[in-house]
């Protein structure tokens, strides 16, 4: 796997999204701590890039979206984060496709990794409130997402 080069944040932990690979990393300064397999949007639906930053937080709800055959209605979707928009890293039950672009944009992730980067990622979850905002006190992790 070969990672683009980008310029390493000075943040203490952020999340790095390779599109061509298929990756997403958790870093803690210059060090990855994990990695994970996942899959982002398809060409009519691709995920966006830039740098963004994790900005609410659900534990779990209801998807729905899409048009005629695009449509899609997904209870019971775990561990989301979203960072620009509707885009978000969740769990997902409906594939086991990782490393190939399924999604209508999101970063799919197995419910186990989506679960990790959920408890590892800032805003620190209060553990009750279910759509959960980040502050200028619980900031948002940064996100960098490449092709």
């Amino acid at each position: 796997a070969h990672l683009s080069p980008i310029k390493l944040p000075a943040e203490e932990r952020w999340i790095r999204v390779d599109l061509s690979e298929q990756l997403v990393l958790a870093y803690e300064g210059k060090k990855p701590v994990r990695a994970f397999v996942v899959s982002s949007g398809l060409p009519g639906t691709p995920t966006v890039t830039g740098e963004f930053r994790i900005r609410t937080k659900v534990v779990e709800q209801v998807m729905t979206g899409g048009v005629g055959s695009g449509y899609y209605y997904l209870p019971g979707v775990k561990w989301v984060q979203y960072f620009y928009q509707d885009y978000s890293f969740h769990g997902t039950y409906w594939h086991n496709n990782f490393g190939n672009p399924m999604s209508h944009g999101c970063l799919n992730m197995t419910n186990a990794d989506a679960k990790w980067l959920f408890d590892w990622a800032g805003p620190a979850w209060d553990g009750k409130t279910i759509w959960y905002k980040s502050n200028e006190d619980n900031p948002g992790t940064l996100v960098i997402i490449t092709e």
